[in-house]
Order: structure tokens, then C-alpha cells, then sequence
């Protein structure tokens, strides 16, 4: 049954109907008289309790709980919001005189150079500077750069940052004078929203006792925010039939999801795999992207910083792409018309040397690669 919701004006008024219809004699509701006074009153007492009312019934639903309220709902059954995801990527740490061997720590502090965003030196074995007794990496005295990788010391999209952002080193190390980052540091994510949350929670219920593709993708996106995943069924990685083994092809953004992310998607697929099967998980194949095209600008705006607005706005359109996704030919115009105002022309745009669409096919992801814009 729905609830009839009630404004302050119709409390008062159904209140004096049945006030003046109990009555023998007509009865003084006019504004500033005592009995209207109560009914004002009373109503005023009405709208609190049925906004209380409209509380109760909005957190005891997942599809109008919000925040703490929806948190609350889900954990009912299991289920906990997935927590923001940290900027990834890697800065080179220079020095002006290579004259003897320097360290750098994990823990190590960087800043954006507006000192705005900070970013922490994690360890990598695989690093070939890497020293396990240091803790940190070596820069030999014969070196004159080293790069190294770091994540956001704040999770979240805002920890996303364009090449060159990072320019500060927090605290002095001992012979390296400078740090910038080549490349964007990126992968950054916001906590899982409202509308995530629950879209994720109808994929739980629909997946329950069910080995299907459904549960299979429930499963990934409870791994980690922001991955992209394709499932061949019937399909080795190879490309060849093979009934009851299918390929799930991950992809966190870069391309090249990590080894420990990767087994950690197989564990969560194996909890609800289909008895019997057998199944193959893998990051994307990268398909390379050579884009280049020639702008005209509008004087007096400088064609140097329409062209770099150009190259920004190609690669990331081109590096968010989906696994499976294809690069549209006409599209690279269209990025390169609404990159500046100032561009009123767009020519000679080549994609890998042609003016074909580039299909990545089912299990590869397109990167741009080189971006020439003349």
C-alpha cells in the first residue's frame, strides 16, 4: 500500500472538517483564533512524523538507501563497498653529478608541483635496482637517472595525474637533485558509488547458485574497481574451440594488469566457476596505435599549445578504450576539433599508416603508441 503523503495546508484543513463536523454550532477557524492555532500545531506535529515515516521506509530498501544506510543493507548479505583505488604508475629520479652511489627508500615522498597530491616510492623485486638489505633502490655511481615506481598516498581519481605533474621530492635524499614523471600517473578511482553498489548487488542475487557469465563477471567486479573483462566460452586463449574451457581477458586500464591481480581475479573465478570446466585468465594484448594528423590554428592562439592539446586529448581517448573496443578512424578528427577552439582544420590523419579502423578483436586493447601532430 502506498502512503498518502500530506502538505501542511491539507493537514489543517482535514483537521477543521472534522473539527466544524463534530460541532453543533459553526466554529471560529480563523487565522490567529485558539482552535486554529492547535490544528496548526497538530499539523505541524503531523509532517514530522511523516517524514520519519518516509525515513524508515527509504533505508529499509537498497534501491533508495544511501551511504551508511545502503552499506548497512548490503552487509546483510555479505557484501562490503569497494574501497577507492590508488594512482599507479613511475617517476625518474635524477641528479646533475654522477659521482657516487645514492639510495632511494620505500616510503620515499613526492609531491605534484603545486604540492597538492603526494605520491609514496613502493618496492618492485622485479626493479634491477632494487636492494632487498636497503629496503629502497641503488643508483650506481656511474648512473645518472633511475625510475622507479610510486602510487597516490591518497586513493581516488583526484591521485590521477598528467606527465611531468610530479616535480618535488618531500624530503632531501642524498645525491638526487630532481624527480619528474614521464608519464601520466593513472588507475586512480572514487570509492564504489551508490548506483555501483547496487547495481553490483543485483548481479550477487542474480548469480546465486548459478554458474553463469553473469556470476563469472560478479566475481571480477568484486575484485577491484575499474577492471574491463571479455569472456570467450568455449575458446582457449590461442583462439581454438575447445568445449568447456573458456578465457576471461582482465584489464585494469594499463594494459598490463599485474601478475598478483591476475591471481587474484582466478581465485575469485574458481568460487563460482561451472563444475567441470576449465578456464584461462589473462591481461589484454596491446595493439600498438601510430596516429598522426596535421591542424590548422586560428591566429593569434600558439600552434605549439593547440598541438599539445591535440596530442593530450588522442592519446587519452585512445588509452581508455575498453578491451575489444575499436579506434575509429573519423574519430581522431573529431577528438582533434574539440581538443581547442582554436583548430579550424584537420588533415593528412593517418592511423598506422592508413585510414582504417583498428579492431583490436575480442581479447586486445588499443594504446596509443606514437601521436604526431604537426
Amino acid at each position: 500500500m502506498q502512503l498518502q503523503l500530506q502538505t501542511f495546508s491539507s493537514l489543517v484543513s482535514v483537521g477543521a472538517a472534522a473539527v466544524q463536523g463534530s460541532a453543533r454550532q459553526l466554529i471560529d477557524l480563523t487565522v490567529g483564533s485558539t482552535l486554529r492555532a492547535v490544528l496548526e500545531a497538530s499539523a505541524s506535529v503531523g509532517l514530522w512524523m511523516q517524514w520519519l515515516i518516509l525515513q524508515v521506509l527509504q533505508m529499509t530498501r537498497a534501491a533508495t538507501s544511501a551511504g551508511a544506510d545502503l552499506d548497512s543493507w548490503v552487509a546483510d548479505f555479505g557484501l562490503v563497498r569497494l574501497p577507492p583505488v590508488a594512482a599507479t604508475g613511475t617517476v625518474t629520479l635524477s641528479r646533475f653529478t654522477a659521482l657516487s652511489t645514492a639510495l632511494v627508500p620505500v616510503g620515499t615522498e613526492l609531491r605534484t608541483g603545486d604540492a597538492s597530491q603526494s605520491f609514496t616510492v613502493v618496492a618492485d623485486p622485479s626493479n634491477s635496482a632494487w636492494s632487498a638489505p636497503q629496503n629502497g633502490y641503488t643508483m650506481g655511481e656511474t648512473l645518472a637517472t633511475l625510475t622507479v615506481p610510486v602510487v597516490a598516498t591518497v586513493a581516488g581519481s583526484a591521485s590521477n595525474v598528467q606527465a611531468g605533474a610530479i616535480s618535488l621530492i618531500a624530503v632531501a635524499l642524498p645525491g638526487i637533485d630532481a624527480v619528474v614523471n614521464t608519464s601520466a600517473v593513472q588507475g586512480g578511482v572514487n570509492a564504489e558509488s551508490d548506483q555501483a553498489l547496487r547495481g553490483r548487488f543485483q548481479d550477487f542475487i542474480n548469480s546465486r547458485s548459478r554458474a553463469t557469465p553473469v556470476a563469472i563477471g560478479y566475481a571480477v567486479a568484486s575484485v577491484q574497481q575499474g577492471l574491463q573483462y571479455t569472456l570467450a566460452e568455449n575458446r582457449m586463449p590461442d583462439g581454438t574451440s575447445w568445449p568447456g574451457f573458456f578465457t576471461l581477458t582482465v584489464d585494469d586500464g594499463s594494459g598490463a594488469p599485474s601478475a598478483t591481480l591476475l591471481a587474484t581475479v582466478t581465485a575469485a573465478v574458481e568460487a563460482v566457476r561451472p563444475v567441470g570446466s576449465i578456464f584461462s585468465v589473462r591481461g589484454p594484448a596491446v595493439v600498438q596505435a601510430q596516429i598522426s594528423l596535421a591542424v590548422d590554428v586560428a591566429a593569434p592562439t600558439s600552434g605549439s599549445a593547440v598541438r599539445q592539446a591535440v596530442t593530450a586529448a588522442l592519446v587519452r581517448y585512445t588509452n581508455s578504450l575498453p578491451i575489444g573496443a575499436r579506434l575509429a578512424w573519423s574519430r581522431l578528427m573529431q577528438l582533434a576539433y574539440a581538443a581547442h577552439p582554436a583548430v579550424i582544420n584537420v588533415r593528412t590523419v593517418s592511423l598506422n599508416g592508413g585510414e582504417s579502423d583498428l579492431d583490436p578483436g575480442v581479447a586486445a586493447v588499443v594504446k596509443a603508441s606514437s601521436v604526431t601532430v604537426s
